[in-house]
């Protein structure tokens, strides 16, 4: 793959084959975000787990302290005095009669779905469009919860879902690179410090891997996992 200038210059700043301190790496992954926009800075953390089994699944939320920079829109299904409560906590969307049809013919202006448990009925109809999006409710990743409004806010106050893939990887957002290194460093040990509290009791030897920063268009940059381990 050939990368373009400003990648090759943030490269000569790394040494690929040290393991940083998580203050130095964010540090880096600031100074190496040379794009015109605000990038957005990404963790990625091989556990040694195996996903294939499902007593290895590692998944949940959690809200991240600084946030993740960004504007969630969100979805509520909910009825009765629910739609009240999500309009109140300023959900983006409240679902109608109309909504899944919506959805089903490529509506998407939405970042979350939140529903309350008896309306899994009505959002399990769209299983095949919100689940390969990544946006069909869980109750793992608070999603499916009699509380919307709480949800409403803490998926807009930055909360995040973290989830093995079929690599036995995680990936997530921590922020922008505007944040600072300071910042990162806060929501870093946030989801790192979720992560390992949803270790598996089936998981045997070293937990996690390796841990990589970077920015958006940036190097990746690793960690030492060293007090993680």
């Amino acid at each position: 793959m050939k990368h373009g200038k400003k990648f090759r210059e943030s490269e000569k700043l790394i040494d690929s084959t040290k393991l940083y301190d998580t203050n130095e790496a964010l540090d880096l992954v600031c100074q190496t975000a040379k794009a015109k926009f605000d990038e957005t800075v990404e963790i990625h953390i091989r556990l040694g787990v195996d996903s294939r089994h499902a007593d290895q699944q590692v998944r949940g939320a959690v809200v991240l302290p600084n946030g993740t920079g960004r504007t969630v829109r969100t979805l509520v299904f909910a009825k009765g005095d629910k739609i009240k409560e999500a309009e109140e906590a300023g959900s983006d969307f409240v679902a109608d009669d109309d909504t899944v049809a919506k959805i089903q013919g490529g509506w998407m202006d939405f970042d979350v779905v939140i529903a309350s448990p008896d309306m899994m009925g009505t959002v399990g109809k769209l299983g095949k469009v919100l689940g390969p999006r990544g946006l069909m409710p869980n109750p793992k990743a608070g999603t499916v919860t009699p509380d919307v409004a709480k949800a409403v806010k803490e998926a807009k106050a930055g909360k995040i879902e973290y989830r093995l893939d079929k690599t036995n990887i995680i990936h997530c957002p921590i922020g922008k690179a505007s944040f600072g290194k300071e910042k990162l460093e806060e929501n870093f040990d946030t989801l790192m410090g979720a992560v390992i509290k949803a270790k598996p009791a089936a998981a045997k030897g070293q937990y996690v891997k390796s841990c990589t920063v970077a920015a958006t268009m940036g190097p990746g940059v690793k960690v030492n996992t060293i007090k993680f381990i």
